[in-house]
């Protein structure tokens, strides 16, 4: 008994030691608090106490070589204090001697594609979705089988508040992402599991299933799992429209098998940003009648001759017999994909299909297209 008492005295003093000494470690230090949000204030501060310049620059910026020069004190502590930005999810770097780095003393990243980036969240009426609701659901990391492409391959599926304990069917949106992104992009530039919670507590949405693919049909996931890619021949025939077959041949069928969903038109929506926008469009027209719903965004068509102008012609026709419940378009007025946008408008009108066209300020960018999920997303499955 006196062995085990002084083994375990030992053991004590092992571990308080050790602990003592983790907080030795940081001793004397004073917190960095980066970015520390104000009413009409935002302050940077990162430790450099070797460097011999640095600088902020952020995507509030208007001018994007614009940057705003940080002052050092006698503890090597640089800091910086910038008017409030406007409500809006934002993302910023400190350039240190010439070198883009992440603000180490912030927590909140994004990834977009191969780059990660610290963000700043400005609370306001705009972003009042992009924070935690207090009902939330979950995303999940879901591996499914393509036969269509011939692999098994990643994307991410939320599920809403009370899925898990309940017995209801729910609809699904299937969300699509851009060039450059994977499975990820949605949920984390998009905040799309922040807007559908905040939407759904606040009754404005119908709780819904949020499937998140991965749109490059050579990866089986994102880049960041090291996994090998496929090559895929885009001039080839047989591949060129492999991605948009194998949503409505694997993805929506895995869905429908191993979720509480409702297997109708009525209750499938398709949404896609940029190249999204193009999948969404292509994957409607090839299969008119499987969605009901209908969101391209930040996207178009474009028409080169008389021969496309019949061919769209004749597959817009199609989806308008096949019949639809909503066709939401939107663009940004300074995106620079605008006039592919305008050509769909005017081509959905000339045939006569029913659709919305929202036009806003801004560009190609995660601001807008945050905004358009907001928008779209409460007028599905009504």
């Amino acid at each position: 008994m006196k062995i085990k008492i002084s083994i375990s005295i030992i053991c004590l003093l092992i571990f308080s030691g050790s602990f003592a000494q983790e907080l030795a470690n940081f001793a004397g230090r004073e917190p960095v608090i980066s970015p520390e949000i104000k009413e009409k204030e935002v302050i940077f501060r990162i430790a450099a106490p070797y460097a011999a310049t640095v600088t902020l620059r952020g995507s509030w910026m208007t001018d994007n070589n614009s940057a705003a020069e940080m002052v050092k004190n006698e503890k090597g502590l640089w800091t910086v204090t910038i008017q409030t930005p406007s409500p809006e999810l934002y993302t910023y770097s400190f350039i240190v001697d010439g070198l883009s780095i992440n603000d180490p003393n912030n927590v909140f990243m994004q990834r977009d594609g191969t780059r990660y980036l610290s963000v700043l969240l400005i609370p306001g009426e705009l972003t009042a979705n992009y924070f935690e609701a207090t009902q939330r659901g979950t995303l999940s990391q879901v591996w499914y089988d393509s036969p269509t492409i011939g692999t098994t391959r990643r994307m991410f599926v939320y599920t809403p508040f009370g899925y898990e304990t309940g017995n209801e069917r729910y609809p699904v949106l299937y969300l699509l992402h851009g060039a450059g992104g994977d499975e990820d992009a949605w949920s984390t530039m998009g905040r799309t599991c922040q807007i559908m919670d905040n939407l759904i507590q606040k009754k404005l949405a119908k709780p819904m299933l949020v499937v998140m693919p991965n749109g490059n049909p050579g990866q089986l996931g994102a880049r960041t799992l090291l996994m090998p890619e496929i090559t895929l021949d885009r001039n080839d025939p047989k591949t060129a429209d492999i991605y948009v077959r194998s949503i409505v041949k694997d993805i929506v069928p895995y869905i429908e098998k191993n979720y509480r969903v409702i297997a109708k038109p009525a209750s499938r929506a398709i949404a896609g940003l940029s190249m999204g926008a193009g999948h969404t469009i292509r994957c409607t027209n090839l299969y008119p009648g499987f969605f009901s719903y209908i969101c391209p965004l930040s996207n178009g068509i474009r028409v080169a001759d008389d021969k496309a102008r019949a061919d769209y012609d004749a597959q817009f026709a199609a989806l308008k017999k096949a019949g639809y419940r909503l066709y939401f378009l939107a663009c940004g007025e300074d995106d620079f994909l605008i006039e592919s946008a305008k050509t769909l408008n005017a081509t959905l009108t000339r045939n006569g299909l029913k659709h919305t066209f929202f036009v806003n300020s801004g560009g190609h960018t995660w601001a807008n297209w945050r905004i358009y999920l907001n928008t779209f997303a409460p007028l599905l499955f009504k």
